[in-house]
């Protein structure tokens, strides 16, 4: 009867992991300008990159994931320190690219 349950365990927690979530999975922000729907899964699987790229340089808590701005992204600041029309692009121009109305 264990071995039954240490496999049924086993079976859990592969198949939990399996269908987890990339990196957190999406973010919602709701504001003014229109909803912002941040995906992990396009960032980390998508784009390859890796955690660390974001997380304890941009983002060290969760207070500055919920308050962004669009002048401190357009002077570099998070999102705003890859989405400056060089590495990916920019938060200046087409708002619908992030924002859904």
């Amino acid at each position: 009867m264990m071995r039954y349950k240490s496999f049924a365990l086993f079976l859990l927690l592969i198949t939990s992991t399996s269908f987890a979530a990339i990196g957190g999975g999406d973010i919602t922000m709701k504001n003014k300008g229109g909803t912002v729907l941040f995906s992990h899964e396009a960032h980390v699987s998508g784009l390859g990159l890796k955690c660390t790229q974001c997380h304890d340089k941009l983002y060290t808590n969760a207070k500055q994931h919920r308050k962004v701005t669009m002048k401190a992204m357009q002077n570099g600041k998070s999102c705003g320190a890859c989405h400056n029309g060089k590495t990916a692009f920019s938060v200046k121009g087409d708002c619908a690219k992030c924002h859904k109305k």
